[in-house]
Parts: C-alpha cells; sequence; structure tokens
C-alpha cells in the first residue's frame, strides 16, 4: 500500500518553531554562563546562528529548517531576528552574532584542540594562526578548507578529536555536516556553524565600523563590499523577510484577539 503523500510544513509554522527554539540571552552575565557552557560540553553539540537569511531559507527549504531545528543550541543573530521578535511582542535579548561569539566560544577552548574546517587558503591559513596565536594561544589548530566530501571531515574529527569544531562553509552546508558530524562522534565536542567567520578571521573580509555594527547595519557593509555576491541576500531577501515577519505578526495579532474574545 502506497503511503499517503506527506504535504511540507507551512513556513509559518516552520518559523514559529525556530522562533520557539530560540535561546535568549538578556543580559551580559547570561552571555557568561552560555559561553561556560560552550566550553564544557559533555557530548557532541551543535551550536547553530538564526539571522534573516537563515529563516527565508528555512521558509523555502523544509531540508534546511529540519537541519537547522536539529542543533542543540540556536542563538539569535542580527537585527532582523530582532524586529520580528518585536513584532511578536517578545524580546529579541542580546545579539549574539558569530563573529563576535565564536571568538569568544575559541578563547574558552584555549589549550584544547581546534578545528577549522571551511573557505580556502590563504585565508584558511592565515586563520589558523590568528587562533593559534592571539585568540587561543597553546591551542592546536586542525585545519581544512570547506570543498571536501563530508567523509573527510569525518575522517579529521575522529583522528584529531578536536573539542571546538568551527564550520565555515556556508547555509545550508554546515548545518548538513553539523548534524552527521553530531551523529558520528563519539567524545564531547561542540560544533558550531560559524558562517563567515574563518574569512573574518583570515582577513578575506573585513569588519564593518563599530557604529555601524552597534546600529545593526554590517549588513549593508558587506553588501557594499560583496555586492554580487551578496545581493540576492539583502537586496532581494530582507524584504521578504520583513514581509513575512509582518504577516506572521498579523497572523499572531489575530489569533490574540480571538482568544481573548
Amino acid at each position: 500500500m502506497t503511503p499517503p503523500a506527506r504535504h511540507p510544513m507551512d513556513w509559518r509554522l516552520r518559523w514559529q518553531h525556530l522562533v520557539r527554539g530560540l535561546v535568549r540571552v538578556q543580559t551580559p552575565r547570561g552571555e557568561q554562563q552560555l559561553l561556560d557552557s560552550l566550553s564544557r560540553p559533555t557530548e557532541p553539540l551543535v551550536l547553530a546562528f538564526v539571522n534573516a537569511h537563515a529563516m527565508n531559507s528555512a521558509a523555502e527549504s523544509e531540508e534546511f529548517f529540519n537541519a537547522l531545528m536539529s542543533a542543540d543550541i540556536i542563538v539569535r543573530d542580527g537585527i532582523g531576528l530582532a524586529i520580528l521578535l518585536r513584532l511578536l511582542n517578545q524580546a529579541p535579548g542580546l545579539n549574539l552574532n558569530g563573529t563576535d561569539l565564536i571568538p569568544k566560544v575559541m578563547a574558552r577552548h584555549a589549550g584544547r584542540s581546534i578545528a577549522l574546517f571551511g573557505t580556502q587558503d590563504p585565508y584558511l591559513t592565515r586563520a589558523r594562526e590568528v587562533v593559534e596565536t592571539r585568540i587561543a594561544p597553546a591551542s592546536h589548530c586542525v585545519a581544512a578548507h570547506g570543498f571536501l566530501e563530508t567523509a573527510a571531515y569525518l575522517h579529521l574529527a575522529a583522528e584529531h578529536k578536536p573539542s571546538l569544531i568551527v564550520l565555515g562553509m556556508g547555509m545550508p552546508r554546515q548545518e548538513e555536516v553539523a548534524t552527521v558530524l553530531r551523529a558520528a562522534l563519539g567524545y564531547p565536542c561542540l560544533i558550531v556553524c560559524g558562517g563567515a567567520i574563518i574569512d573574518f578571521l583570515g582577513n578575506k573580509t573585513s569588519r564593518a565600523p563599530g557604529w555601524m555594527r552597534r546600529t545593526g547595519l554590517e549588513w549593508a557593509y558587506r553588501l557594499a563590499l560583496e555586492p554580487r555576491r551578496l545581493f540576492r541576500r539583502y537586496v532581494m531577501g530582507n524584504p521578504v523577510f520583513l514581509a513575512r515577519s509582518l504577516r506572521l505578526a498579523a497572523q499572531a495579532l489575530r489569533r490574540r484577539g480571538l482568544e481573548s474574545a
């Protein structure tokens, strides 16, 4: 007997699940407590970051949504999610963007083995040097470019047993690799879906000025640097994200109105 066809989950339901799954940190003390827990995993754990681009990708791909939802810890990255949460009448908490948080995580793993899987040389070699000399002294870095088969990363992780694995392959590849690594590795480690962090550390991409980071405009700086690559993500993606956010907020408002009636 042929099983009934499975209908894909509506994007609004996916977004609701992601919003509920966010770990929100409200204070600097809370951030320190999160960093403490990330420095002492008792099993393979996956840390993922959700920004406006990730929400759009989850709306368009149920496979990516499932990979993202399978992460053990999901945190908010960027002003887009803050806008969405405020539209839903929820406190957004601190902006735990990966470019700032991941070096703090690396520093907590200083003295232990760290793996950098992503980007390509010369940026990968530069990033490795930055980690070993400035961010996590006394750590040994295992590095591999981001275009290998998944089995190669499994082999490297099993051989070197890094306590921290940073994936810098971009979405959705890094989330897929993180899911496989967590299932295969049999020792405690933290697996981080790091986006462009290895490129930043390797000086392929520069950070925006401080005032742009504080006001949530780093995306505009990145767009100016890489307009061709990021045009679809930001110029086309941001209006789509805002439209979806307003639709989700309107739906939530209608639901609250019906419940109060």
